[in-house]
């Protein structure tokens, strides 16, 4: 495992397993540089291609990559196959590979307390206002008090400058979301998506959730960022059964 990799800290049970990666460790170069694990934002493939080997080596199986489109779509694991549009995946037998990638928008890793079942999220402010965090629990088929979730690196409050149609997105359905913007003046707001997700969460019954707090734009080194860079890779958080 590369040291510079996050694993999650929360008390998933014995036989969940679960990473997110970080830029170390990959061939690919220039905006893209470090281990960026995405096809579709221009990089040369094979240096894609020798990054994802990198990363199935310490994983049972290939991830199950998914083609992200910020909706609220969830598959089961046996349900993804190339080019298969989702933003959520859940899976119940081992060595299943839930992926998401990243690089600003927030990824969710899910388990439930008996080791049954997994479920790897992506929540761009889009998906979260539409719903993929709750169809995903949803998908997990398990009561949400014997869920938790784990909260990956995302773009931080203080860089997610929003307009006031995306506060209006979360705003409008529970007021109580007022609390995750700060105003900055000329109808611009920063977003909170973390506190966002939380919410939403606790909302639908998941109250224990873990991480949070990782800025992807304020830590160039480490992490890809959409916002900061236009141009660049995209990190990986996955989650199996053992």
């Amino acid at each position: 495992m590369n040291p510079d990799w996050l694993l999650p800290e929360w008390p998933a049970p014995r036989g969940v397993r679960s990473l997110a990666s970080t830029r170390a460790g990959g061939v690919s170069r220039g905006p893209y540089r470090g281990l960026n694990l995405a096809t579709h934002v221009g990089d040369d493939p094979l240096a894609v291609a020798a990054n994802r080997l990198t990363l199935a080596r310490m994983l049972p199986a290939g991830p199950l990559w998914l083609t992200q489109v910020h909706g609220t779509r969830v598959l089961a694991a046996a349900e993804v196959g190339e080019a298969a549009e989702a933003d959520a995946c859940v899976a119940r037998s081992p060595g299943q590979v839930c992926a998401v990638l990243v690089a600003d928008c927030l990824p969710v890793l899910f388990c439930d307390d008996a080791g049954t079942v997994v479920g790897a999220a992506h929540a761009g402010w889009r998906g979260l206002a539409a719903g993929v965090l709750e169809n995903t629990v949803a998908a997990l088929a398990v009561a949400p008090g014997r869920l938790m979730a784990w909260l990956g690196p995302a773009i931080g409050q203080p860089a997610f400058e929003v307009g006031a149609e995306v506060r209006e997105s979360f705003v409008g359905r529970d007021p109580l979301a007022a609390g995750a913007f700060l105003a900055r003046g000329g109808g611009k707001w920063s977003c909170d998506l973390a506190a966002l997700a939380r919410q939403r969460l606790e909302a639908c019954g998941v109250r224990r959730v873990f991480g949070g707090g990782l800025c992807t734009v304020a830590d160039p080194r480490r992490f890809y960022s959409y916002r900061r860079d236009g141009v660049t890779g995209r990190i990986a958080a996955l989650i199996w059964l053992e």
